[in-house]
């Protein structure tokens, strides 16, 4: 019981630095549903995995196009501003990608925007994502499970606001 509460302990202060400008609009599927005033009222999906990771998958509203960040308080060597040359797997399929660094109330990560808003529909097709660094090491592997249907709310929410 002391584990689980530390558990949850460590995931709310994680996503508390991220989530402060945040607004909350439910839960689905193991993923918080969230508009993000900051891109536009731009709506998003967010979770936390357990090594502290957080993800969010999102469209930002501002420049009309979609995205996935991840962030992790380990990640200290991320520049705020920088542009990252990565590669992501969507189950077996590759795609290389930039990702610009940023860093949420202390918590450094990476965003990889999308100019085509339906990419965000394509991740959520899938049951997992490897991200890997420009050397090929494995950065994270996530499972995807839930994500579909967390992010139909998130289409719903973004129809709303528009």
């Amino acid at each position: 019981m002391t584990r689980l509460f530390a558990l949850i302990f460590a995931a709310f202060t994680a996503t508390a630095a991220l989530s402060q400008e945040l607004i909350d609009k439910g839960f689905v599927e193991g993923w918080n549903i969230m508009m993000d005033p900051a891109l536009g009222n731009g709506c998003l999906i967010q979770t936390v995995y357990q090594d502290l990771s957080v993800v969010r998958i999102g469209y930002d509203a501002l420049d009309n196009r979609g995205y996935f960040a991840v962030y992790n308080k380990a990640w200290g060597d991320i520049e705020h501003g920088e542009s990252y040359p990565i590669r992501f797997e969507l189950d077996s399929k590759s795609y290389a990608a930039t990702a610009i660094g940023f860093n949420q109330g202390r918590v450094p990560g990476a965003t990889v925007f999308f100019t085509d808003r339906r990419f965000v529909d394509v991740i959520a097709q899938n049951r997992t994502m490897t991200v890997y660094n420009s050397t090929g090491d494995v950065v994270m592997a996530i499972d995807l499970k839930g994500t579909a249907k967390a992010l139909d709310y998130a289409r719903e929410c973004q129809t709303r606001t528009l």
